[in-house]
């Protein structure tokens, strides 16, 4: 007889819940991981009620943030995992492209995605097609909260230690008091920047960011340029880290950085962009350099990313369970997604977290 658990699973456009299904069966160099807990993403909300996943699957188990325990693995597969905690890369690269073949496997041209193009974390347990995917937690008491954290906190290092040429001294502009902005202005604070400032058009965001130790003004409140001499010692940007998806915001970050200054672009579009005038003319004129950032890399030249932010997080060196504002069990997810969707609730983080696997 089939073992059951239970997944939040998407069957169509709007139709998000939890139903029970068959517990994988690991083959292979396949992994099975008992979820410890998986975050709700910004581009999940999209996914369940407007655009759908990537691939138009169904049913589908979604979720792409999340960690968990080793629990069971194919014959192909080191049986020592059995046991072990950690999170997890979930791009599944084709290994034949161009960019899979120089270890840029997030450029892959033809990747599978746990989450939104192959079932993923809301669910009891999780299929992982080998031990490749795993980072593992060497220090028992990194929570699974804080190793769910992980994907995002590696997109946010990714964009602000590898990507916007950040040096120690740098005045570092954040647009986006969200989740990842205050996890790219605390790798800015780890890369030794000398002022900080996070912007956002909504004053509970706004007010979040300052609870949380950062400088922060309302964009809509007044002139955004002269905040940031003020917050910079008269100076504009020498880093700016567009975290919204929202034209207004970039064009702000180019008249709010300086000559050879870098701007990181992280948002998902909200719409289509627009660059004003002005700001095209600044582009050329200050002679900026606008870098796109899309998730992060997981390979080992320079650095891993991924070990990286695991070895930072059981060093207690980066933090970030101060920034889950909402958990769940998997039975409450659809409901509580839907609360932050049509704004019944103001969340930060949202995780659902398997009560029984700690």
């Amino acid at each position: 007889m089939e073992k059951m658990m239970k997944a939040a699973r998407m069957h169509r456009i709007g139709e998000f819940s939890v139903e029970e299904v068959p517990v994988p069966v690991p083959h292979g160099e396949e992994v099975l991981v008992r979820i410890g807990a998986c975050g709700v993403c910004g581009s999940d909300l999209p996914r369940i009620y407007t655009t759908g996943t990537s691939k138009q699957k169904y049913p589908l188990t979604l979720g792409h943030e999340f960690s968990g325990t080793v629990v069971a693995v194919g014959e192909q597969a080191d049986p020592a995992l059995i046991g072990k905690r950690g999170t997890f890369f979930p791009l599944i690269p084709c290994r034949k492209c161009d960019p899979c073949l120089s270890g840029n496997y997030a450029m892959c041209e033809d990747y599978d995605y746990l989450g939104s193009r192959r079932d993923g974390g809301f669910a009891d347990y999780c299929l992982i097609p080998s031990a490749w995917h795993m980072v593992i937690s060497n220090n028992p008491h990194t929570t699974f909260e804080e190793l769910a954290m992980a994907e995002p906190a590696c997109v946010a290092q990714h964009a602000m230690l590898r990507r916007s040429n950040i040096y120690a001294g740098a005045n570092v502009l954040v647009f986006g008091a969200g989740p990842i902005g205050i996890m790219a202005a605390r790798w800015a604070q780890i890369a030794g920047a000398g002022h900080i400032l996070m912007v956002d058009v909504l004053d509970e965001k706004v007010a979040f960011a300052k609870a949380h130790g950062f400088a922060a003004v309302n964009s809509r409140s007044g002139d955004l340029e002269q905040a940031v001499r003020a917050a910079f010692d008269g100076k504009l940007a020498d880093v700016a880290f567009e975290g919204t998806g929202f034209g207004s915001a970039l064009n702000n970050a180019i008249d709010c950085v300086r000559p050879f200054a870098t701007v990181v672009m992280v948002g998902n579009p909200a719409g289509d962009t627009t660059i004003g005038k002005v700001q095209h003319s600044k582009i050329l004129r200050k002679e900026l350099t606008i870098n796109g950032i899309w998730n992060s890399h997981f390979s080992n030249l320079p650095i891993n990313e991924w070990r990286y932010t695991v070895d930072m997080l059981d060093k207690g060196i980066f933090r970030c369970a101060d920034l889950i504002s909402h958990t769940t069990d998997l039975d409450g997810l659809p409901g509580l997604i839907d609360d932050v969707k049509n704004h019944r609730v103001n969340a930060c983080k949202v995780l659902y977290v398997d009560p029984e696997n700690k």
